[in-house]
């Protein structure tokens, strides 16, 4: 596989030096990526870099993930306005193991191949600088006249963008970011660097400092920032990142994500986010044009990203709860969900509280929907639905208005789901 070819056909080059496909051509070589580790969780933000050494990988070379304990004390200015919160060490420590994990699903780390995955935090090197060390080392090889014609840093001084200035201290990250690079370059051979176009400036600053001080090789390449097809921000949704930790987004959520892309949205997150070959996506593609109705093509690609992240088992969970609303479900299903889920499923729908008391000695249907929830306005109206065949509980149709409610319908001890008609639910929460 040619991983330049590869990544091109996906979308996934922005910019990238010359030279770069020659010297992959030549021999096994490392590349790195950098990632934040202010949250003990990856976002899908962050899954375009992964992606990227995945696809290396895949193409025999060797990945490196670099933890920016150091750089995350720090703070970056590309894209940003101000400076972020700073994070003490067994934060960042505990941090870096979480997201170990979740990459390890994407890289492989523990074979013996020459171009297994490592993980490296640059805290461990960046903590035996000594500042006069680091002036003496550094920064007497990259001149202010470099530093200040990065973008990152005339954003942050332009008075006309509403910015209100930069510290010395995120005046420096490009060179810690460069010599993180220089020393990947001399103890790991590493001779590449990838990330976000917005890292094109700190990624440079690496190769041009790598060549100044030992005059040595190394390369930069950048994907495009994410967005999505209407300029908003990708991976955002209205309760804020959409997170790979199954606590913070559930699968369900997460499964959701993907299957409500738009279709430009669904066509280019397809190449980015899969492995699929280019066939299979050309013909995904083609197959979703003249019935976008029927999804298709969102439909395959929740289901790769979550298999991927998740597990199959997790996957198939999210598509029987997605089809709860649909009126699929069963009462099985709905006592498979555990309730995170179970409440994101029905997040906007009607809830009524209902005392637990009641059902412990049984209270009667009728009575239920119609007196002490509001979910009909008469018992006259709640008879003649259920006569029917209208209404539900838990997805089992109520036969006969006789019916007795009790704690032994209760969904993890606490819910009873009411569905009037085919489309009308009510959540009653027994407290």
């Amino acid at each position: 596989m040619n991983f330049v070819e590869e990544l091109t056909w996906r979308g996934m080059i922005h910019d990238m030096m010359p030279g770069l496909e020659e010297q992959l051509k030549k021999e096994v070589t490392s590349a790195y990526v950098g990632i934040d580790p202010t949250a003990d969780s990856l976002h899908i933000g962050h899954l375009v870099g992964v992606m990227m050494l995945k696809h290396f990988q895949l193409a025999g070379h060797k990945p490196i993930v670099l933890v920016g304990g150091a750089t995350g004390m720090i703070g970056d200015p590309s894209g940003k306005s101000q400076e972020r919160n700073l994070l003490d060490e067994s934060t960042l420590r505990h941090n870096q193991e979480c997201l170990k994990i979740q990459i390890s699903k994407f890289l492989d780390f523990d074979s013996e191949a020459v171009n297994a995955a490592e993980m490296v935090n640059n805290y461990d090197w960046m903590k035996e600088f000594t500042f006069l060390n680091f002036i003496r080392d550094i920064g007497k090889h990259i001149t202010v006249n470099y530093m200040m014609a990065k973008d990152s840093v005339k954003k942050r001084l332009d008075p006309e963008s509403g910015a209100t200035g930069m510290s010395f201290t995120e005046f420096t990250y490009q060179l810690v970011q460069g010599t993180d690079f220089l020393h990947l370059y001399e103890t790991k051979n590493c001779k590449l660097q990838m990330g976000g176009s917005d890292q094109w400036g700190n990624i440079t600053t690496g190769t041009e400092l790598i060549r100044r001080k030992g005059g040595g090789e190394a390369w930069a390449l950048t994907c495009p920032l994410i967005k999505k097809a209407d300029g908003t921000k990708f991976g955002k949704t209205e309760s804020g990142n959409v997170w790979l930790d199954p606590a913070r987004t559930s699968p369900y959520q997460f499964y959701q994500f993907w299957l409500n892309t738009s279709d430009a949205d669904a066509e280019k997150y397809i190449k980015i986010f899969t492995i699929l070959p280019q066939d299979t996506i050309n013909q995904l593609i083609g197959e979703h044009q003249p019935a976008p109705h029927l999804r298709q093509l969102q439909k395959v690609l929740a289901k790769e990203v979550t298999c991927m992240v998740h597990s199959e088992a997790d996957y198939n969970l999210a598509v029987e709860a997605s089809e709860i609303l649909f009126g699929k479900g069963t009462e099985e299903t709905l006592r498979k969900l555990d309730e995170a889920t179970f409440l994101s499923v029905f997040e906007g729908v009607p809830q009524f509280i209902i005392s637990k008391s009641d059902l412990q000695s049984g209270i009667n249907i009728i009575d239920l929907v119609a007196e002490k929830t509001a979910i009909f306005p008469s018992k006259g109206e709640a008879r003649r639905t259920i006569a029917g065949g209208g209404v539900a509980v838990n997805k089992v149709k109520v036969e006969t208005p006789e019916e007795e409610i009790n704690t032994s319908k209760l969904i993890g001890d606490k819910y009873l789901l009411v569905q009037k008609g085919k489309k009308n639910y009510f959540l009653l929460i027994a407290g």
